[in-house]
């Protein structure tokens, strides 16, 4: 069939032209709406500038065809071939490629808004400055693609082929790379904030400069990978591997990485502020110095010899202890659970219960928080459902205002302003206390269940796994039972001065808190 032939008909209301054979026919300009070109032989053939709408070209063939500018919104090209083709500046959008074969085909400017490119091939394609906000190429090969300057908002890139890739600069926000391959991908200077990359390969990956707040990061692979000057603020990077990576200069800024494989990595100059030391493998990293500032500002710097980097980067999790020397019954348990949740309302430094070990006549109970500089305001708030509540408390504040008041400089440590923060912390405590005992009446509450009478002790457990008791009481271990009834008995005095717990010493204290993340050498 003629390309005349061809218009003639269209014009005459057919529509289906099922393998025909237009190859090297100029159709440019035409109007061939809602035709069915399915299974055809379109290579070579001129479509430029053409109305290609709602068109079927499934199974056709149009390699090396010319479709610059042409308009083929909502158009079916599931398993067609169009190698080599020319679609610069055309409109793709909501358009069907399932399995589409557009190997080195130009596609620059074009716009691919929320097409579907489902295992599509675009092997070497360029897609300089296309928009494919929204676009699903799930499993699709896009190797040795070029994709510098595209719009890729919200697009679903989950298994996809995205090796040797050309992504400087690329806006992937919210984008879905789940289990992709990006291995040696170029994305420096990239948006990837809120992208979900969990999974991916980025080996040898290019990310100087790139944005990656709030993006899950989880199991991802990042080894050789280039991230200097990455921002990765609130990123998660659980169990990340991270072998040998460049992370020089990187925001990590309350990134969450525990698990992760830091083994030759290079950190030097990261900003770490509010970011966990434990669960990490470090060996043979390099870092000369951190940025602890909350801002990145530079005002706290760490420097560090390559056994200080080592001892910083192996810490525990910072806990609080609190050993009751009583069994936890089920009346004492529901009350526990009830009184932690509605202190955990009031005060968001505890997000999480405790783990309980329970036995015949103790109970331990064990609080993860999540920095060091919050342990004693914490612990101030976690004894609160308890009898030794009063005495705990006022030990944590002595211990506080003591060392606020030692001249530390003849300890031969340095007191930074950033001390003050958990001084702080300790008065908001002290606060939200006065507040929760008068919105739930927790004391009176819990007063007549023996479990929340009986004698405590308190243990704060620092990130260098280095602990610091803060409370003992003196009957701790010496039960009394009182005969008639059957209850446990406690005298409200002490039996005599020796037997009272005393704090421990000012060089205890500062020995404990100088790891601390606001504390600097």
């Amino acid at each position: 069939m003629t390309q005349e032939e061809l218009l003639e008909k269209y014009a005459a209301g057919v529509r289906d032209f099922t393998g025909i054979n237009l190859s090297e026919a100029n159709l440019r300009g035409a109007n061939l709406s809602g035709a069915n070109f399915s299974a055809a032989n379109l290579s070579l053939v001129n479509f430029s500038g053409a109305n290609l709408t709602e068109v079927n070209f499934s199974q056709a063939r149009l390699n090396v065809a010319r479709l610059s500018a042409a308009n083929m919104a909502g158009s079916n090209f599931n398993n067609a071939s169009l190698n080599v083709a020319n679609l610069i500046r055309a409109n793709l959008s909501r358009a069907s490629l399932i399995k589409a074969s557009l190997i080195r085909t130009e596609l620059i400017r074009a716009d691919l808004s929320r097409s579907d490119l489902r295992e599509a091939n675009l092997t070497g394609a360029d897609l300089r400055e296309a928009k494919l906000r929204l676009a699903n190429l799930r499993r699709a090969n896009l190797s040795e693609a070029n994709l510098r300057g595209s719009s890729l908002t919200g697009v679903n890139f989950e298994q996809a082929n995205l090796n040797n890739t050309e992504m400087a600069r690329v806006d992937l926000s919210g984008a879905n790379l789940r289990g992709a391959e990006l291995r040696q991908v170029n994305l420096s200077r990239a948006n990837l904030s809120g992208a979900n990359l969990s999974g991916a390969n980025l080996r040898w990956a290019d990310l100087t400069g790139a944005t990656l707040r709030w993006a899950d990061l989880s199991n991802v692979k990042l080894s050789g990978a280039n991230l200097i000057g990455a921002d990765l603020r609130n990123a998660n990077l659980t169990n990340s591997s991270l072998v040998h990576a460049d992370l020089t200069q990187a925001t990590l800024i309350k990134a969450e990485w525990v698990g992760a494989d830091l083994s030759g990595a290079t950190l030097t100059g990261a900003k770490l502020y509010a970011v966990s030391r434990f669960g990490l493998k470090t060996e043979g990293m390099t870092c000369e110095w951190v940025d602890l500032s909350p801002s990145g500002d530079h005002s706290i710097v760490q420097y560090f010899n390559s056994e200080e980097s080592r001892a910083f980067f192996n810490e525990t999790p910072p806990t609080i202890r609190i050993i009751i020397d009583a069994a936890l019954d089920h009346a004492a348990n529901l009350e526990l659970a009830n009184s932690y949740y509605q202190i955990a309302q009031q005060y968001p430094g505890i997000s999480e219960p405790p783990s309980i070990e329970i036995g015949r006549r103790r109970t331990e109970l064990i609080f993860r928080v999540e920095s060091d500089a919050a342990l004693f305001a914490t612990a101030y708030m976690l004894i609160l459902p308890f009898k030794d509540a009063t005495t705990t408390q006022q030990n944590i504040f002595t211990i506080v205002q003591t060392l606020m008041s030692q001249n530390l400089n003849n300890l031969g440590i340095k007191l930074p302003n950033r001390l003050k923060d958990v001084k702080q912390l300790v008065e908001v405590a002290i606060l939200t206390t006065d507040q929760i005992k008068n919105k739930f009446n927790l004391v009176e509450k819990i007063a007549k269940i023996n479990f929340f009478n009986a004698p405590t002790q308190t243990i704060l457990t620092n990130s260098s796994a280095q602990t610091l008791l803060i409370h003992y009481h003196p009957h701790f271990g010496k039960h009394f039972i009182n005969q008639t009834d059957g209850n446990l008995a406690i005298d409200d005095e002490y039996p005599n001065e020796a037997a009272k717990f005393h704090l421990p010493s000012v060089n205890k204290v500062v020995d404990f808190v100088k790891k601390f993340y606001y504390m600097e050498n």
